[in-house]
């Protein structure tokens, strides 16, 4: 799921709210605060290796990595999404959150498939131009733009919640709470921009 990656850099803040189930949210965030800071450690350190860099390499930059680098890379990236959703399943929200707690992390497989086979894939390529051009990047591709529309779909949803418009409306909660606490939380700008270009070697001329 790529909305764990670039919902990494989250910052959950309990804003200040009044009623009952005050400690069980307090307890809800503080406990996700330190998932999210673990995970985004993992990845940083991850991204900040000389062959983990290929995660964010693009065009002209891929030159200096392998395919190879990528199914590493893929399989590190794996193990922190594992751990993120052990450690969130484990987390039973309170009920004022728990539809949102499931919108998060609610890991889609299909994403999660289509990167296992990418890794898969990229372990026995020749060269960028192989890779690029399988049915494996070609799934890849569309299982994240499809992870980025839900992402800004996701968004969309929170918004609409932070302007009282949705179930929160009769919490403890006020809306401009909700938009402060909940507004970083997923991050989808972290997504490329366009997807179907993701690790795709720059097209070469011939004289």
């Amino acid at each position: 799921m790529r909305r764990i990656l670039t919902g990494l850099f989250l910052a959950l803040a309990l804003a200040a709210c009044g009623g009952g189930g005050e400690d069980s949210l307090t307890e809800y965030v503080e406990r996700l605060n330190v998932i999210v800071e673990q995970a985004r450690e993992d990845y940083e350190t991850l991204v900040a290796d000389p062959h983990g860099a290929v995660l964010v390499a693009e065009g002209t930059e891929l030159s200096s990595f392998t395919p190879q680098d990528l199914q590493t890379a893929f399989e590190r990236v794996r193990e922190v999404e594992a751990a993120v959703e052990e450690a969130t399943a484990a987390i039973d929200p309170p009920p004022q959150v728990a539809d949102l707690h499931a919108l998060f992390f609610d890991f889609d497989g299909g994403f999660i498939a289509a990167q296992e086979a990418l890794a898969a894939r990229a372990g026995t390529a020749t060269d960028w131009e192989e890779l690029s051009a399988t049915t494996e990047m070609a799934a890849y591709r569309a299982a994240l733009a499809t992870d980025k529309q839900d992402c800004e779909n996701a968004q969309a949803e929170v918004n609409a919640i932070s302007e009282g418009r949705e179930v929160f409306a009769e919490t403890p909660w006020t809306p401009g709470e909700l938009k402060e606490l909940f507004e970083v939380v997923l991050g989808c700008d972290g997504y490329p921009e366009h997807p179907e270009d993701v690790y795709r070697p720059p097209t070469t001329s011939t004289p």
